[in-house]
């Protein structure tokens, strides 16, 4: 399978306005998609990301990593190691790749 996975895809920088100004090229790529998104990442607000993915149609999936940093790095309150979560991010992505074969 061809694909491309974006592991904290980079939607606006740290300290900018949220925007959509750097997804705007998706559309034009033709192969499934998958972001990995942290719900803490600075540089992409879930608010902006998942109309984005929406809108990418079938092609593109979101997985959100609870908790997580644009790292994937959660909070120790969360209970959970950032191995355990690095974990969740390789099956997320394996599965993804798993499923489009």
């Amino acid at each position: 399978m061809r694909g491309i996975a974006f592991l904290g895809f980079p939607l606006h920088g740290i300290g900018k306005p949220p925007g959509i100004e750097r997804s705007e090229h998706l559309h034009e790529v033709e192969l499934p998609l998958l972001f990995v998104q942290g719900t803490r990442d600075r540089l992409a607000n879930l608010d902006f990301l998942c109309p984005v993915v929406e809108r990418l149609g079938s092609r593109a999936t979101l997985h959100v990593v609870d908790g997580g940093d644009h790292s994937f790095k959660v909070l120790k309150r969360s209970g959970r190691t950032h191995e355990e979560v690095m974990g969740e991010v390789a099956d997320a992505v394996a599965g993804w790749i798993s499923s489009s074969q």
